[in-house]
């Protein structure tokens, strides 16, 4: 077991020079491309065998970097490529909020996207928030349900990453503290495996303001990372989760490899590993997937 420090950039933003700045102080450390210019690994050596040895290493190479816009990444060499991603839907799948996004189509965007900020960044109980928005939405048109959906955009390198796992042999996860109406959508073209999340109640064509029980919230992540992990017969060190919110962090937490997608600072905080500069094809370089090795949809 080694411990391994993988370095993304923006591509073509990483050049030989910062290699060299940190193979001149850290001389033991072996290094291979994983795509040039953007992506590289530093291979600690074997003698470092566990983590509280691997973080002060990391954090000396961080520093010595000096580099803006790159993440840095620490993960271990067993069971490095996953075998099971848990993802996230909205802000890290989609560019989008879809429930804030619902609100603005039906013109209190404002009312909502304030609640939303609050329960991402674990000030409000995830359960009470989600009810709190949803009875504002109440006697809204389903027929908004379709507009957000067709301003919904895919973040860059979802499909790629999807992709490239289960090409891996790794089964796929979506698990949304949204709704089923986008996750489904979102599922479907990015072709992960299962998809959970919540349920809007309607009735004559309009949202009742209720959400349809159980409601699926960080303790539900957290369930489906365990259920499928027990399913699949998999180690822990075998899966990846990856949000943004502080609905993910137990998950994130519990994952093998735990990743906050552009997090919130209560996540930000808590997860080591996070893409905060670069896209989600950093979630397949941070498994040793080299560029040549991505499958695209």
């Amino acid at each position: 077991m080694s411990f391994i420090f993988t370095l993304v950039t923006p591509p073509s933003l990483l050049n030989q020079s910062i290699i060299d700045r940190v193979r001149q102080k850290f001389s033991y450390l072996n290094y291979q491309w994983l795509s040039h210019e953007e992506a590289i690994d530093f291979i600690a050596p074997a003698s470092i065998n566990n983590l509280t040895g691997a973080l002060p290493l990391y954090q000396d190479i961080k520093k010595s970097l000096d580099i803006d816009e790159a993440d840095f990444f620490i993960t271990c060499s067993t069971h490095r490529k996953k075998r099971l991603l848990i993802a996230d839907m909205d802000s890290t799948i989609v560019k989008n909020e879809t429930l804030d996004d619902l609100a603005a189509e039906a013109g209190i965007g404002d009312r909502i996207s304030a609640i939303t900020e609050r329960a991402m960044n674990g000030e409000l109980d995830f359960e009470t928030a989600l009810k709190e928005r949803i009875a504002l939405l109440k006697n809204v048109s389903i027929n908004f349900l379709e507009k957000t959906w067709n301003k919904t955009k895919l973040n860059e390198g979802a499909k790629i990453l999807v992709a490239t796992m289960k090409n891996h042999y790794a089964h796929t996860a979506l698990i949304s503290g949204g709704f089923t109406y986008f996750t489904e959508k979102v599922s479907q073209i990015c072709q992960f495996d299962e998809n959970h999340a919540n349920q809007l109640s309607f009735q004559d064509n309009m949202l009742d303001g209720k959400v349809i029980p159980p409601i699926l919230g960080k303790e539900a992540k957290l369930n489906h990372l365990q259920r499928l992990t027990k399913k699949l017969s998999l180690s822990n060190d075998e899966t990846m989760a990856i949000g943004d919110g502080a609905n993910d962090l137990p998950m994130l937490s519990s994952a093998g490899l735990g990743i906050g997608f552009y997090p919130k600072p209560i996540v930000a905080e808590k997860i080591i590993n996070k893409i905060q500069h670069t896209s989600l094809l950093s979630a397949l370089f941070v498994q040793g997937y080299k560029r040549n090795e991505f499958t695209s949809l």
